[in-house]
């Protein structure tokens, strides 16, 4: 049996290296698994900047995500889980954010990522308004990825969920937010303004 392999890669040394770019290994499944299918992993990420056609990690509020700040998105799935993995620097000191994946790419405004790439779709949401109901928007069922940095700005948070990403239709994008995700009824799922952008590989 082959497994997907993902090479470790520290945030420092990808941003060293020029900015923002992915890795990434196919593997085929164990041989008892009827479904033909791809174990795929990846990295992804680079320096926050303002909007370009060619830019893969976005800030929208400098003030919240600087420019030159610095995010490494890595998914790492496996038979019937998959592990999501954000680190970040150059973020402000001691402040708590949210971050979630999203169905589509990054574009020029903050709401063109679309709204949370769930396991199972909520019938009753649309991109906006998007998915408040804790049946759907909660962990199980959507990547959370809140974390607070430490006093340098750096932060690395992790999430496992016991499903794999849709290949036809995988999360596109991570959106950090501007506060810690909420989980009430009529508000789970929202985490306040979006404040950045990493367009994730197709």
């Amino acid at each position: 049996m082959r497994r997907a392999i993902m090479i470790g890669l520290g945030l420092t040394g990808l941003l060293a290296a020029g900015g923002c770019g992915s890795a990434e290994k196919d593997a085929a499944m164990p041989s008892d698994v009827a479904t033909a299918s791809v174990l795929r992993a990846y990295a992804e990420g680079g320096t926050f900047a303002a909007w370009a056609d060619d830019q893969t990690a976005i800030t929208y509020d400098p003030s919240g995500v600087p420019i030159g700040a610095g995010a490494l998105v890595t998914v790492s799935p496996a038979v019937v889980e998959t592990v999501v993995q954000l680190d970040v620097e150059g973020l402000l000191p001691s402040r708590a954010y949210g971050a979630h994946l999203h169905t589509n790419v990054c574009g020029a405004k903050p709401d063109d990522a679309g709204p949370h790439y769930q396991h199972h779709h909520d019938p009753k949401a649309a991109a906006s308004p998007p998915s408040v109901d804790p049946s759907f928007a909660n962990p199980s069922n959507e990547v959370w990825l809140d974390f607070t940095t430490d006093v340098a700005g750096t932060a690395s948070v992790s999430s496992t969920v016991a499903w794999r990403f849709d290949q036809a239709k995988p999360p596109r994008s991570l959106i950090i937010h501007a506060e810690h995700t909420k989980t009430a009824p009529g508000k789970a799922g929202t985490a306040g303004t979006r404040l950045a952008c990493i367009t994730l590989p197709e």
